[in-house]
């Protein structure tokens, strides 16, 4: 398992990262426990969860419980909790099963800790990160209508100041030991790391946007940023929800997959989706690639990547996915990807 620095901390986190966002719904309390397990036993040493987990359907009546689920077993085995990188989030403003609502703060951000801390039943979070922007984001396909120009920079800039210095406070109890974001832009992160080197206030360490062979939008700007300042990018949902597997070409639906649940995969079924995936599906195929080996593999090769999170609601799922880190791409099979990405360049 290959690791990467995480930003400019000194640790390093494994290459793939435990996503666990369907514990507690797809996935059972003890296929989860099993999961971690199998994870840390193959060289995985990230773990990373929400408080608004799980999801596939999102519901007040089971938000926080994936941290529950990852409690129980951290309560269970208190010795190995030194082994791997715990990351959680707070929601942002928005989330009506959390806080009402409310954006994120300083009135928001102490209780919402202590809160990921019962849960976890640990006595630090390795990444804290804020989940999305109070401002609203770019990200799930928000990329299309997102209208900044309404914005107030200075509340917005006051806002970041007034939770750096908060989180502060927690990083000298011990509660919290790194800052991460998510689902950020370009000016929003630079303006977080102005802030935190001006005010001696904690650093960005890690950005959590999505990242895969469909949804390319950290290549640009976000790219440069994650380079030059040691903001390594963990890229969720490289596997693209389950279209880069290809088990939804044809029309097929699998019982229990993401689509079963929720049909247009949050916004990512478009009429041009299905030939975009093929497109990757022939070009693994052409150079003797299993599709999800080829989406991982790729995603180490980014010169901005931490880690990729991945979710698997079946221990065979998982098993498989490990399989990839054994996998290198050929430049051959790399310039067919960077071919086909031209052809389909946003296709949801």
């Amino acid at each position: 398992m290959k690791m990467n620095p995480l930003g400019r901390t000194g640790l390093s986190v494994s290459e793939l990262c435990l996503g666990t966002m369907t514990y507690g719904t797809q996935t059972d309390i003890n296929d989860a426990h099993r999961q971690i397990e199998r994870a840390l036993d193959a060289g995985i040493n990230f773990i990373d969860t929400a408080e608004m987990y799980p999801v596939n359907p999102i519901s007040r009546e089971t938000t926080g419980r994936t941290e529950e689920y990852i409690g129980a077993w951290i309560e269970k085995n208190p010795a190995r909790r030194g082994d791997y990188i715990l990351a959680t989030k707070h929601s942002g403003q928005g989330f009506a099963h959390a806080r009402d609502g409310a954006p994120i703060s300083s009135k928001t951000i102490s209780d919402t800790i202590e809160g990921n801390l019962r849960r976890l039943k640990t006595d630090y979070i390795d990444i804290y990160q804020f989940h999305w922007p109070n401002r609203g984001s770019y990200m799930f396909r928000k990329n299309w209508h997102y209208d900044p120009s309404s914005q107030n920079r200075q509340e917005t800039v006051d806002n970041m100041l007034d939770c750096l210095n908060t989180l502060q406070t927690h990083v000298d109890k011990g509660n919290i030991r790194h800052f991460g974001l998510s689902n950020e832009s370009a000016w929003g992160t630079a303006q977080w790391l102005r802030l935190s080197e001006d005010h001696g206030l904690p650093r960005v360490v890690t950005m959590q946007n999505e990242y895969s062979l469909l949804c390319r939008l950290y290549d640009t700007d976000m790219a440069e940023l994650s380079v030059n300042e040691d903001v390594g990018l963990i890229a969720f949902s490289p596997l693209a929800a389950g279209l880069l597997t290809g088990k939804y070409q044809q029309g097929a639906v699998p019982n229990g997959s993401r689509m079963s649940i929720n049909g247009d995969l949050g916004g990512r079924m478009t009429d041009r989706v299905l030939p975009a995936v093929q497109a990757y599906l022939d070009v693994g195929q052409k150079h003797g690639v299993d599709p999800v080996h080829m989406a991982l593999a790729w995603c180490r090769t980014r010169p901005f990547m931490a880690s990729a999170i991945f979710g698997a609601t079946t221990f065979d799922q998982l098993d498989h996915i490990l399989k990839s880190v054994d996998v290198t791409l050929t430049q051959d099979c790399l310039d067919d990807i960077a071919t086909t990405h031209k052809a389909h360049p946003m296709p949801y």
